[in-house]
């Protein structure tokens, strides 16, 4: 048999043609990002040039040869810092989304600024309430809570209710009062309603407040939605990508859950779920949720109040207030109950402790239910004042040291006339707790701070306020690097979620969040971090921030 090698011979060039071209074929992207300063935060805190992005995912990530192997639309990085997506560990988004509707107290240096502010924004106030937020008596000359007297001449015919800083403490008028029932006579544990000269002054304190809370009509649904986008828009703004929001209730996940499915809404979230009688029993027989933009895995428990308002629960004696302790707001059984619930449903929990009563109570109540070390990331949220003793818990069960880097040095102007001059050594202790445990997920707490996560950066670096007081740092031994505090708002905080192996670090395979600098935080001046400003936010591989459009 003979072979016509003529007639091959094209078929076998055909072959080698497409051979040769499928070996010089590039892989179609979306995007390369090339000539930049990366910081991946991975293992290895390694720097890259370049990052490839595909299908909202990295794809690839190293020098700037990466531009040459894939085919996709070429950004110029100019040299610029990119850092993994910020991540807020610890805050309340709903809460300061639908806060930007109400009279704004914050930075407000008297009583009567705040009573001007209030009395300006009833003239434009739509709502049946009066609502406000942000006061913080501390930042007073006269330090002390104020009353409702004035409240009461002004507003005799609305109910007013104006929230501490904190959302520990609220100020309330008359027509509030009698709308609740409270009368000198209402006791209520877990909580304080203030009398003064046998007449109630309006402060309602921790559990006092829901007396109250629970008669104010919920916001119609459209003024909901405009005010989480707008809330979502702001934090763009700053290059949060992720929101861990400390507390919310079925109702409000299930509506953010909705408005991410319709695409209105992109900001993820990760939210905890208000622990009452309400929600544990739905979540408890349905489950986790878990979507591509939500996270519902945990609950949030509160042991104590805040400091501020001297709610918090002490082991001694408040040093400005003797025989006061503050108080734990829920009894020892109702917690230990809560928490072996929490843990045979499989779910993490979170809780609130300020005082070092609080956090030596609940440290060990986790330790008898976790036994010992383990990966149910169970979190303290605040960590804000410990016996030194129990420090090593956190290491010895496995638990997150989830901490707020502003309340520092937001609180240490005050901080030490409640605490004395040896309790303070062992308060807002980033460093001892960073070394016991091997990581902190850094938070704002906004609105009680600002939503800016440079600013807890440079407060957890440089321990002074923006003013650089005091000179040498607020309790300096307790700084953190800069490479821990951006893991601690990266890595650490997306670990604390369950979330590290999808976001936290800018690697392939993981979402491609991250955010563009005007300057290197990294090596700038430290004093100018919190200055710096976010020229663009990228979520999953897409543009939600571009700073020169937004002027």
């Amino acid at each position: 048999m003979k072979f016509n090698f003529c007639k091959i011979k094209p078929f076998f060039l055909l072959l080698l043609t497409s051979f040769l071209f499928s070996c010089n074929r590039k892989e179609k992207v979306d995007a390369i990002f090339f000539n930049g300063k990366i910081y991946t935060v991975d293992s290895a805190f390694t720097i890259a040039e370049a990052m490839v992005v595909k299908n909202g995912k990295i794809i690839a990530i190293g020098s700037d040869e990466l531009r040459e192997k894939f085919d996709g639309e070429k950004i110029d990085l100019k040299g610029a810092p990119v850092y993994p997506g910020f991540i807020d560990a610890h805050c309340h988004f709903y809460g300061y989304s639908t806060d930007i509707v109400k009279c704004s107290l914050f930075g407000t240096k008297s009583f009567e600024e705040v009573i001007e502010r209030i009395k300006e924004y009833s003239k434009t106030n739509k709502f049946s309430w009066l609502l406000g937020r942000g006061w913080d008596q501390n930042d007073w000359a006269i330090k002390e809570f104020p009353d409702n007297t004035i409240l009461n001449e002004l507003f005799p015919g609305i109910p007013v209710y104006l929230m501490r800083i904190d959302g520990h403490a609220i100020l309330v008028n008359q027509k509030a009062l009698d709308m609740a029932g409270i009368t000198t006579t209402t006791k209520i544990s877990g909580g304080l309603v203030e009398i003064k000269n046998g007449k109630l002054t309006g402060i309602l304190i921790d559990n006092a407040i829901d007396s109250v809370k629970k008669f104010i009509p919920d916001f119609p649904l459209d003024l909901k939605t405009d005010a989480l986008l707008t809330g979502q828009e702001n934090c763009f703004e700053v290059g949060l990508t992720t929101v861990a929001d400390a507390g919310l209730e079925k109702e409000k996940i299930f509506l953010i859950d909705s408005l991410q499915k319709s695409g209105k809404l992109s900001m993820q979230v990760y939210a905890m779920i208000t622990c009452d009688d309400d929600n544990k029993p739905f979540f408890f027989k349905n489950g986790r949720i878990k979507t591509d933009k939500l996270n519902v895995c945990s609950f949030k428990v509160y042991a104590d109040g805040a400091l501020g308002s001297r709610g918090a629960c002490l082991l001694h004696p408040y040093t400005d207030q003797p025989g006061h302790y503050g108080f734990m707001l829920h009894d020892f059984e109702k917690l230990k109950t809560t928490a072996q619930e929490i843990y045979e449903h499989g779910f993490q929990m979170n809780t609130h402790c300020i005082g070092d009563s609080a956090n030596h109570t609940l440290l060990n109540l986790y330790a008898s239910v976790l036994k010992g070390k383990n990966d149910l990331r169970w979190r303290i949220e605040h960590c804000q004042t410990l016996h030194p003793d129990d420090f090593r818990l956190f290491a010895d069960y496995s638990i997150i040291p989830s901490v707020q880097p502003t309340h520092a040095t937001s609180d240490m102007y005050w901080a030490e006339s409640r605490l004395g001059k040896e309790r303070i050594k062992y308060a807002y202790a980033y460093r001892e707790l960073m070394n016991r445990f091997g990581m902190v997920a850094l938070g704002s707490d906004f609105p009680v701070e600002s939503i800016n996560p440079l600013f807890g950066f440079y407060a957890a670096v440089a321990r002074t306020d923006q003013q650089q007081y005091p000179e040498v740092g607020f309790q300096i031994e307790n700084a953190l690097t800069r490479e821990e505090a951006l893991k601690g708002m990266t890595i650490w905080a997306a670990y604390s979620l369950f979330e590290e192996k999808e976001k936290g670090s800018l690697e392939a395979g993981k979402k491609a969040d991250f955010v563009i600098l005007e300057k290197d935080i990294m090596q700038c001046p430290i004093d100018e971090t919190f200055k710096v400003k976010v020229k663009e936010t990228w979520l999953g591989g897409k543009q939600v921030f571009n700073y020169s459009s937004s002027k």
